[in-house]
């Protein structure tokens, strides 16, 4: 018999279900010459320093660096019956091959092979690498298995990414935490990504606006400008000089301008999109794909390619079809696809762009969840852009002289919309509207033409700070490792990779070092207190995203055979040992150290810090009006204050048990658990479950 090991239950049944493998055991499936089973993500992993040695329970700057001369691994503790299945599965007499069905990218490598390795396996096994759930994928895959061996390289890659990470994560932790006695959280990839973060909101924080002045005249729907004049006074002397004057068209350029169709999705331009247009999180993103992948109404969306390879260009076409007639929103639109556009085999590695399946058309849309809808919309409306055709505009340039000062405006029309016909379709669904080109279409003149008796006005503007970054804009950030001179068309040296940025972000805000700040569609990250402290003792080879960007190319030379392994592990241990022989205590830290926010939980409206103040517990936006005030008149009626602790646990799941309540009415104590929901206005509403039963509102 062959065991085939998927990475989930779900990927498992869909496998089982193709190979026949319909009877159900304890922990897998059989059925067909096929055992299917699964694990849950990370069966086995490194263990901890103190494994090595029991020293190393107790955190010392004397025992650094700790780096093992040989690898242990353990079963990660609340998955071990799995662990248990598989093992035995394994040893089975009647088990001849193994199938390796785990995610093809380097982590569902990496899961396998440390289960595969734990439990002692020696017989040989196969790789499935499939990039869609459907039924004719797997069954295409399983006809096409290739050795297992030939992804040596890949787990290579996959376990020299998580020995680096351990050694930095331990070491860099502990060198800190030590140092400055507060813990002190230190990652190959999550430091440099906080990094760039703090370094937005310090040019934000030290951003001294100016003032400047723009001149404008005009006569009719013509109107220029002369931008960025330094002092009002100077700004309106022009205007005075101008008014009722005649202006000249000094020059007129006239230039017909092409905008390519945009590539099709990998993840990364997906969850940027997403956060862009529907405010998704990057990981709300991966979540939703990843489901909408294990329904088979999508292919595999950890992918890094913007491109499909040639011999899907018909598969392409049907998806087209499929998408035109079961998306509501694009329901009756004609496209004649040009599918070239999208296609090169030689920017297609592991996996291809992200695509809708052919499953799509026996699915009933509508009875997905809105968020699915939302996806499966957005990455069908990238799919009829990428392959449509030009959009074509005429772009007209007119100078004004008037008095010895030049004027200048731009207008442009549209000559053949394209693809951003398909793109229009689809912002006008959303229900906040992006803002328009502020280009306008400009009235017929000639060279030499004069404007009688112009109006001139003045305008006062001001320069404006950076931006904060959203998720959008820092998982491109992170794509290019902050460098902002790389082009589509340039191969990245990023930080992370497409699968693990978002689980970065996601980590980085969970212990603390960032907050989501803002309205419900537009969040920013926002570095706390805490994780400036951080990046401001870190030194900058900790912290620099050109270096663990490096790190990470070197990960995809290792994939490819070109760079061992041994090599970059020593790269890793000798930065390590450096960092802790010549770093030294920056002076005064202690005092920075101290200033935390008085933050004890995230708004269940916009997720920023809610902070404890004299009356209430305040959201930190202020232009949030969430709060939990601490003279509670519903909590006041049980006996009961709004303490710190009451008020934590109501943030982080919207209930609280209570012990020793008091009844207002009888006097009577009982135990109950109260449940807080909060309105858009945010506007607080309790309810009450008594521990024996019964409601109370």
């Amino acid at each position: 018999m062959i065991l085939v090991i998927a990475e989930k239950p779900s990927v498992a049944q869909s496998i089982a279900k193709v190979l026949g493998a319909t009877s159900r055991k304890d922990g897998y499936m059989e059925g067909g010459n096929y055992i299917v089973s699964w694990c849950f993500g990370h069966l086995v992993e490194l263990v901890d320093a103190s494994s090595y040695d029991e020293r190393y329970a107790k955190w010392r700057y004397d025992d650094l660096p700790i780096v093992p001369e040989s690898w242990m691994f353990e079963v990660t503790k609340d998955k071990a019956q799995q662990f248990k299945v598989l093992s035995a599965l394994m040893k089975d007499k009647r088990v001849t091959e193994l199938v390796c069905a785990t995610d093809a990218g380097r982590e569902g490598e990496l899961i396998f092979r440390l289960v595969y390795n734990k439990a002692g396996c020696t017989k040989p096994f196969k790789r499935l690498w499939i990039s869609s759930l459907e039924d004719s994928a797997i069954r295409e895959g399983f006809n096409h298995l290739r050795d297992g061996k030939e992804y040596d390289r890949l787990y290579e890659a996959a376990l020299s990414r998580s020995k680096a990470d351990w050694i930095v994560g331990i070491n860099g932790t502990r060198l800190f935490t030590t140092l400055y006695h507060k813990k002190l959280v230190v990652g190959r990839v999550q430091t440099p990504t906080l990094a760039m973060l703090v370094e937005r909101d310090g040019k934000i924080s030290t951003f001294h606006k100016e003032k400047y002045f723009n001149v404008h005249v005009g006569k009719g729907d013509l109107t220029a400008d002369l931008e960025k004049v330094k002092t009002e006074e100077e700004a309106k002397r022009i205007a005075a000089a101008c008014e009722k004057k005649q202006a000249v068209v000094s020059s007129l350029k006239r230039e017909t301008k092409t905008v390519n169709p945009p590539k099709l999705y990998d993840l990364t331009t997906l969850q940027r999109e997403a956060n862009r247009y529907y405010g998704f999180t990057a990981q709300q993103t991966l979540d939703l794909v990843q489901t909408l992948y294990e329904k088979k109404l999508l292919t595999y969306p950890r992918t890094d390619s913007q491109f499909i390879t040639d011999d899907m260009e018909d598969t392409a076409r049907q998806v087209i079809s499929i998408v035109c007639r079961q998306l509501p929103l694009f329901s009756g639109v004609s496209v004649t696809p040009d599918i070239s556009r999208v296609t090169d085999n030689s920017k297609v590695t592991d996996h291809h762009a992200i695509l809708p399946t052919v499953q799509l058309e026996k699915q009933d849309v509508s009875a997905l969840p809105q968020s699915e809808q939302k996806i499966l919309n957005l990455i069908g409306m990238r799919l009829l852009c990428a392959t449509g055709e030009k959009h074509t505009y005429a772009e007209t340039q007119i100078s004004l002289s008037c008095e010895g000062y030049e004027f200048k405006t731009k207008g442009k029309t549209v000559v053949q919309n394209g693809w951003k016909a398909i793109e229009e379709l689809f912002k006008s669904s959303l229900k906040t509207k992006e803002k328009d080109d502020p280009m306008k279409s400009l009235p017929e003149v000639h060279e030499g033409d004069v404007l009688d008796g112009v109006s001139a006005s003045v305008t006062e503007h001001f320069t404006t700070p950076p931006k904060q970054y959203t998720e959008d804009t820092l998982l491109s950030a992170m794509e290019t490792a902050g460098n902002d001179q790389f082009d589509d068309d340039t191969e990245k040296k990023g930080l992370g990779t497409p699968a693990t940025r978002a689980g970065i972000i996601e980590k980085l805000v969970r212990i603390g070092f960032l907050e989501r700040k803002g309205d419900k569609k537009t969040k920013h990250l926002i570095p706390t207190h805490k994780g400036t402290a951080l990046v401001t003792v870190m030194p900058e080879q900790i912290q620099s995203p050109s270096m663990t960007a490096d790190w990470e190319e070197k990960l995809l030379l290792i994939e490819k055979g070109e760079y061992a392994s041994e090599d970059f592990m020593d790269e890793i241990k000798d930065v390590i040992a450096g960092l802790i022989q010549n770093y030294e205590v920056i002076r005064d830290s202690e005092v920075m150290m101290s200033k935390e926010a008085n933050s004890i939980g995230k708004c269940p409206l916009c997720g920023s810090a809610v902070e404890d103040k004299a009356k209430a517990f305040f959201c930190s936006n202020r232009a949030c009006k969430f709060a939990l005030w601490k003279n509670n008149r519903y909590f006041a009626s049980i006996g009961k204050s709004m303490t710190p602790a009451t008020a934590q646990k109501l943030l982080s799941s919207g209930k609280v048990k209570l012990k020793n309540c008091k009844s207002e009415r009888t006097g009577n104590t009982f135990d109950a658990t109260v449940f807080m929901e909060v309105s858009d206005d945010g506007k607080t509403k309790f309810s009450m479950e008594f521990e024996n039963g019964g409601k109370r509102k």
